[in-house]
């Protein structure tokens, strides 16, 4: 469903347009997000129910509409008991802004540009790392996507045809910070400070080993792992790690061998 845009959260307008997700753009939307009978799929602005129906009927999935039109979910359900998915989804009606997110492995939307800037920080706050955001059409501005497809929906335009777009963005951990790094792959006292800064996905950061500053190079986040490598005296150092809040863990891979580090966020 494509909401419009208003000066008051966006479920709020029962004026909105109701626009359906093209049925291609359903199934490239769900392979995008790599959906499996493991995910809870929630769809904001659920709309007739397609994506919500075919997360469960395609893909096994558990999912959740939330749509703030009654009659549009009054469809959902009967849509739903149709396709034999009822015991797999529940369509829910309200404000998207008021919906808990954080069960969700998935989301989907297809919303106007400044509904999705709104629901930007919710998804990012509420969402656990790894979750995948999936948008047909509409992006999220400076938060860049980690993977785009487009290709031609014949639905489109009232049936005229035309090209669509859809986004994957895997939800980062938050990094940022200084850290305290220990590792015996380190020269003596095998300990580093790192400082991270980020930008939704994308990371910067040097170390201190010892008296000596290095940058962090190739550094990059997906949901919760962490890459990134260091040049050392005896060769470079490729770390790989999981964050759990302010603590990170896993190997680091050197010329010699390979080591467990951890590091600590300092608050």
């Amino acid at each position: 469903m494509l909401a419009a845009a208003a000066p008051a959260p966006a479920q709020s307008d029962f004026s909105s347009p109701y626009v359906p997700t093209p049925t291609v753009a359903v199934e490239r939307m769900l392979g995008l997000a790599q959906v499996t009978r493991d995910d809870l799929v929630m769809d904001l602005g659920s709309g007739d129910g397609r994506i919500v129906i075919a997360a469960a009927k395609r893909h096994g999935a558990r999912a959740t509409g939330v749509e703030y039109d009654p009659k549009l979910v009054a469809l959902s359900r009967q849509n739903a008991l149709a396709a034999g998915v009822g015991e797999r989804v529940r369509f829910v009606e309200g404000d998207l802004f008021d919906v808990d997110l954080s069960p969700a492995t998935v989301v989907t939307v297809y919303l106007l540009p400044d509904v999705n800037l709104k629901l930007r920080d919710k998804l990012l706050r509420e969402l656990r790392p790894g979750a995948r955001v999936v948008a047909h059409d509409f992006d999220f501005e400076s938060w860049r996507p980690d993977r785009v497809e487009s290709f031609y929906a014949p639905e489109k335009n009232r049936g005229r045809g035309g090209t669509s777009r859809v986004m994957l963005w895997i939800v980062p951990a938050e990094v940022r910070g200084t850290w305290v790094l220990r590792s015996a792959a380190l020269p003596a006292p095998g300990e580093a400070q790192v400082v991270l800064s980020q930008n939704f996905q994308v990371l910067e950061g040097d170390a201190m080993l010892g008296e000596r500053r290095a940058a962090l190079r190739e550094p990059a986040l997906r949901g919760a792992v962490i890459r990134f490598s260091l040049d050392a005296v005896a060769g470079p150092l490729r770390f790989a790690g999981e964050v759990r809040g302010d603590e990170i863990a896993g190997t680091v891979r050197g010329a010699a061998g390979t080591w467990p580090w951890r590091a600590t966020r300092r608050r």
